[in-house]
């Protein structure tokens, strides 16, 4: 099997840098990861990504030395085990609220006895049967982190950071902020106050911390102040912004061209 870079780096403590992936392509997540990103998000939950088009992000990300982190549409046992089994080897589980959500999580990512993840004897992440040891270091290099989105997920952080196989928490902004009533303004004051009070907290149980952040002046603050991993883009975001900023340049061009015509 192999070893979990992504995984690796966050025991260490090494911050890390990510882009989120939401384009569903291949070639998109090829180009991103000619770039040295550290990691980069593979999105189900709010992209048209089915697990056999996942399956050749993974591969093309495998080409590069950018781990991959997968998202799942949902907390279910039956789509992460799917997932596991196409080659990811961490996955950000979204909308974990309660202890008992992160339970359900990490048992869903072992095998048992720690877990009820099922077996088979020939996966994409067993190298189709020739790994003989997957089965046996795949519960130590899968890498489990959970979603924290909700005021629930918040006041219950503790009580998740403690389940056994939680390797790290996240924290979903767009969402946190619509769950504390400023849908859309995750620059709000409340928000960002429930925010720097989740890494203080995580950190005062000695569980690592991310976010996904596209404010670069927010982002800087995310890191200055240790969050553990940060993804500073989406691939939307960054395909928007590169057409505006070319269409405005342009445009600038024709209106100095006109200007200059009329003297």
């Amino acid at each position: 099997m192999q070893p979990n870079r992504f995984k690796a780096r966050l025991l260490a403590g090494q911050q890390q840098l990510g882009i989120w992936s939401m384009l569903a392509s291949s070639n998109v997540v090829e180009v991103l990861t000619q770039s040295d990103f550290d990691w980069i998000l593979i999105d189900t939950e709010h992209a048209a990504n089915e697990v056999p088009m996942v399956q050749e992000q993974l591969r093309a990300a495998a080409q590069s030395t950018v781990a991959a982190v997968v998202r799942p549409g949902t907390n279910d046992t039956v789509q992460i085990k799917r997932l596991l089994d196409i080659g990811a080897q961490t996955l950000l589980v979204p909308m974990v609220d309660t202890q008992e959500d992160a339970q359900r999580a990490a048992a869903a990512v072992r095998y048992p006895p720690a877990g009820i993840r099922g077996v088979s004897s020939a996966t994409r992440a067993n190298r189709y049967g020739r790994d003989s040891q997957y089965l046996h270091e795949a519960n130590n290099e899968v890498c489990l982190l959970v979603q924290l989105e909700t005021g629930k997920a918040l006041a219950n952080l503790e009580q998740i950071a403690a389940v056994d196989g939680v390797d790290a928490l996240f924290i979903g902004p767009s969402d946190l902020a619509a769950a504390l009533g400023h849908l859309g303004d995750f620059r709000h004051p409340d928000v960002q106050a429930a925010i720097h009070d989740a890494y203080d907290r995580a950190h005062r149980c000695g569980k690592p911390i991310g976010i996904l952040m596209t404010d670069p002046t927010l982002a800087a603050e995310y890191l200055r102040i240790g969050f553990d991993y940060v993804a500073l883009a989406t691939d939307i975001g960054l395909l928007r912004s590169g057409a505006e900023a070319t269409l405005k340049h342009g445009a600038a061009n024709i209106s100095s061209h006109q200007e200059q015509s009329k003297t």
